[in-house]
Parts: structure tokens; C-alpha cells; sequence
């Protein structure tokens, strides 16, 4: 038996982020390059900013609804007030069953339609589609003020080979 091919890897942008303004900012710039059938996975320790760019790209989606954590309900979904696909948000924090726990959402049936954002998706998400982009958020851990954080965004499969990343950094 073969092993699978690795997803294309379309490249890394690196991008430093200094406030939660910022962040959200950037959520609002990425929205302009989704489409309908895009799977976001975003990771990042607990309070680096998942949701935070999350509720920009809620609203650069134009999508119903304020974006907060779907911690405690799993999946959110927000329609569209326009013509675009509906945003849904998934919290894979508390489901540690993997891609079967995962498959009780139907993300495959909604992904064609929507754009899917799961925070906390490794190893949970990644047999939904070769195609998607990562958004990998660091802090400082520990005592600390700091605002600032690295992110690192990769756009893994054919969908992404072609986007140009860089207008993220603009």
C-alpha cells in the first residue's frame, strides 16, 4: 500500500501581529480570498487570538451574528447578509474523538457550501479535505501583557497553490 502524497504545500507567510485590532484586521483581509468549500484550521494556545481572527473574518464574510467562542456549543453557523457562503465556526477544544466525534457535525456535507473554521483541528479535521489553510497563532506564554503574535499562514492543496498569500501582510 502507497502512502498518501503530501498535500501540496503552496508556502508559509509570516506575519507579526500586535494588537487584537490588528488581528481582527487580518481576519478581514483573508475573508477577500475564501470561497465556498474553503476549510480554515487554526491553532494556537488559549488566548492567542483564534476567535479574535475569526470575528474579522465573520465580518469581511459579511456574515449574520456576532462571532464569539462556539467553546461550549461546538459549531456556530452564520449566514450570509450578502450574496457569499455562510461562515461556520467549530470548536474542536472539548472533542477528543477525533475525526469520528468530528463527522457527528457533518462538516463534509456543509464544507461545499461554506467556509469552515475550526479552532483546535489537528488531528481532527485534516481527512475532510487535502485543501486548506492553516493559520498557526504564537504568543508569549506565562505572565505577560504582551500583545504580540507570529503568525504563520499555509496554504496546503491545488486551492492554495495558486493565492497569493502576500496581500495578507499588506
Amino acid at each position: 500500500m502507497e502512502a498518501p502524497a503530501a498535500p501540496h504545500n503552496a508556502g508559509d507567510l509570516e506575519l507579526t501581529v500586535t494588537s487584537p485590532d490588528q488581528m481582527r484586521e487580518l481576519g478581514r483581509r483573508l475573508a477577500k480570498l475564501l470561497r465556498a468549500g474553503d476549510l480554515l484550521m487554526l491553532s494556537g494556545e488559549l488566548g492567542a487570538g483564534k476567535t479574535t481572527l475569526t470575528r474579522g473574518l465573520g465580518e469581511g464574510m459579511g456574515v449574520r451574528g456576532a462571532v464569539t467562542s462556539p467553546t461550549f456549543v461546538i459549531a456556530r453557523v452564520h449566514p450570509s447578509l450578502a450574496d457569499g457562503p455562510p461562515l461556520v465556526h467549530v470548536d474542536a477544544y472539548r472533542l477528543s474523538g477525533g475525526l469520528d466525534e468530528m463527522e457527528d457535525l457533518d462538516l463534509d456535507v456543509s464544507l461545499p457550501e461554506s467556509v469552515i473554521v475550526v479552532e483546535w483541528g489537528e488531528g481532527k479535521v485534516e481527512e475532510l479535505t487535502d485543501e486548506r489553510l492553516q493559520v498557526v497563532i504564537h504568543r508569549a506564554v506565562g505572565d505577560t501583557t504582551d500583545e504580540v503574535r507570529h503568525v504563520t499562514v499555509t496554504g496546503l492543496g491545488a486551492r492554495w497553490a495558486t493565492v497569493d498569500l502576500s496581500v495578507l501582510s499588506a
